[in-house]
């Protein structure tokens, strides 16, 4: 009965935001996070990682067993272990812990360290940032239903770059640089989507025609995704933007029709 108790006590403070301990655990959280991000990010610069070494192991094992405790306080205190385990933010939080034991293996394995940045998406929960959290919703729709046109997409640009790469290797030749068929294929891309490195150079008058027309043609493709993806946004967009807005009685804030409160006044809605 009392273990019992106290998986609930700490499920409120850990798991909820509606309390003020549980508002204050993740504030401290976030702001531990952020710290433990900026160790990790001030240890990679050489002057600073050779005189305050010391510090940065004492603050990074600081942070590492604050979070292996948070994680297991989370895990123990949840109703279902396991559906936490396998959450996205369950995921998120071994991952954030789990670099510091794994650098005993591969040293420089710490520095992923940095991926406990993604911790603070929790900070739209905790701030109540629906708005956010519902633009997040639409982008993500629109992605999921643009999947198989830029899937199709991208094998198409994969058929030209084979092509481009395997042309320009002809061409140009292995005593100017185009070693092989992958090495070209790799420049196809660099060039196609007008990064250019420089590295490879095609140095033939035809060599440098076809490096033109890739260039030009390259801004024509970078477009293609962006459009796909907005055709979608504008799809999902329109039948709420068409909607009749729906007001609370009480205080005349805008709610939405899936709201049971207004989240102004808490007035229960019909």
């Amino acid at each position: 009965m009392q273990n019992a108790r106290i998986r609930r006590i700490l499920y409120t403070v850990i798991h909820g935001t509606d309390t003020v301990a549980g508002r204050r655990f993740d504030v401290v959280l976030l702001w531990m996070i952020l710290l433990s991000t900026l160790t990790v990010c001030l240890e990679s610069v050489p002057s600073l990682r050779s005189d305050f070494q010391p510090y940065f192991q004492a603050l990074e094992w600081f942070f590492t067993i604050s979070f292996t405790v948070e994680y297991l306080l989370r895990m123990y205190s949840h109703p279902r272990p396991l559906r936490y385990l396998f959450s996205f933010y369950g995921i998120i939080d071994f991952l954030s812990v789990i670099p510091t034991y794994v650098a005993f293996l591969i040293p420089g394995f710490r520095f992923l360290m940095t991926i406990r940045i993604l911790r603070l998406l929790r900070v739209f929960r905790i701030l109540k940032l629906t708005s956010y959290v519902e633009n997040a919703q639409i982008i993500t729709t629109a992605l999921k239903a643009s999947l198989h046109k830029i899937t199709v997409f991208v094998l198409a640009v994969f058929s030209l770059v084979l092509i481009i790469g395997t042309v320009i290797y002809v061409v140009e030749g292995e005593e100017n640089g185009f070693t092989s068929i992958p090495q070209s294929i790799y420049w196809a891309i660099v060039t196609i989507t007008t990064v250019g490195y420089g590295d490879i150079t095609p140095r033939t008058p035809l060599g440098q025609m076809i490096s033109s027309l890739v260039m030009l043609m390259g801004y024509a493709i970078i477009a293609v995704p962006t459009g796909i993806v907005t055709v979608e946004l504008s799809r999902i967009k329109a039948p709420e933007e068409n909607a009749t807005p729906l007001t609370c009685s009480n205080c005349e804030n805008t709610v939405r029709k899936s709201d049971n409160y207004c989240s102004n006044c808490g007035t229960k809605l019909v």
